[in-house]
């Protein structure tokens, strides 16, 4: 059984021993013609090394055989009087442009290879920053849902307690990031979208009815796409909840955020559209990179901490899709572009018989 499998390893290089063999053959048989199989045993040597980059020694010792048994069949027909003294300086010529090949080669070898290593690398790294968020993100909870929970009795048993409604506030803002964490987490899992088909004019009627009761703004409900979308709506729903998030937090109390969706064949564009201050034009590259602001200024309770957006990206990239953004001074759009679009079937309008009076 080893035999058998050291034989298929060795396949190419017993094919090409072979050959050049039969090529060798070929030259002492037809003398006045052996440089066509001398460049034959040559190129395919070079061809059968570029694929296979043969360790130092081996490659050394064929390139050796292959210079000898050439170079003592051509001096043979030299003497024999069927070949020029020239013909000599072919072997060392071939053998310097296999050497060059081989250089190339190895060297072409050491940058896959480096290439492979920086990528283990850095898939290890980003699988031990995954693995660190979704820990930390786990163990922050408990103490946090410890702390609220005694904070909660306290409240009832205090009646002043402002600083205990700033101590719930930040605790809830500690759980909304936590919950961001693991999201971000397990975004890279293959079981991270569950799918199903989602109704889209009432789903998203209902997020854009839960965010009217939440934040003071002139909103608005644009045309809505009708048919089913196949997709996770649990990550759907926080995927429009951070866009229309940013929205409120880049707007005023008098500034507009609108929902809309347009349906494109098989594919549908979700857009929140706000009449905010825009993004900056250098930071619209990198607002959907985690932990990335647009405007590091900001207050705490306006910039948050660049989450929102990345689990956007993220929840998009997951279903085949992707985000995009149009800002300017007077506001910005995000797009957010699904596949699995399926639009409802257009039904006939019923015919209205019109009955004429009748003359009396």
């Amino acid at each position: 059984m080893p035999a058998i499998e050291w034989l298929r390893f060795r396949a190419v290089e017993i094919g090409w021993g072979a050959f050049a063999l039969a090529n060798l053959a070929a030259m002492v048989r037809w003398e006045s013609w052996e440089t066509v199989p001398f460049h034959f045993i040559w190129v395919s040597l070079t061809l059968v090394y570029g694929f296979r980059v043969w360790r130092l020694p081996p490659m050394l010792a064929t390139l050796g055989a292959v210079g000898v048994a050439t170079g003592v069949l051509i001096l043979v027909d030299v003497r024999h009087g069927a070949q020029e003294w020239g013909e000599l300086f072919e072997v060392p010529l071939m053998s310097a442009m296999f050497l060059a090949m081989v250089w190339h080669a190895r060297r072409r070898q050491q940058a896959l290879r480096a290439v492979e290593r920086l990528a283990d690398e850095r898939a290890s790294l980003l699988e031990r920053q995954q693995r660190f968020i979704h820990d930390a993100s786990h163990e922050l909870r408990t103490p946090v849902t410890i702390a609220r929970g005694h904070l909660d009795v306290l409240q009832r048993t205090t009646r002043n307690s402002q600083e205990i409604e700033v101590a719930l506030d930040e605790l809830a803002r500690i759980e909304h990031i936590l919950g961001r964490l693991l999201l971000l987490a397990k975004a890279d899992h293959p079981d991270f979208v569950t799918w199903s088909e989602i109704d889209v004019e009432p789903f998203l009627e209902d997020v854009f009815l839960r965010w009217t009761a939440a934040a003071q703004r002139p909103w608005r409900l644009g045309a809505l796409a009708e048919g089913t979308l196949r997709a996770d709506p649990e990550a759907l729903r926080n995927a429009l909840d951070a866009l229309l998030e940013n929205a409120v937090k880049h707007t005023g109390v008098h500034d507009a955020i609108e929902l809309s969706a347009v349906a494109g064949g098989r594919d549908i564009a979700i857009s929140v559209s706000d009449q905010g201050c825009g993004i900056p034009q250098d930071a619209v590259e990198r607002i959907f990179e985690r932990f990335a602001r647009a405007d590091s200024a900001r207050t705490r309770a306006e910039g948050g901490v660049g989450l929102g957006l990345a689990i956007v990206d993220a929840i998009a990239k997951a279903h085949d899709g992707r985000c995009s953004v149009e800002t300017s001074e007077q506001g910005s759009t995000f797009v957010l572009r699904l596949p699995g679009f399926e639009p409802a079937p257009v039904l006939p309008q019923p015919l209205e018989l019109l009955a004429s009076p009748s003359p009396s």
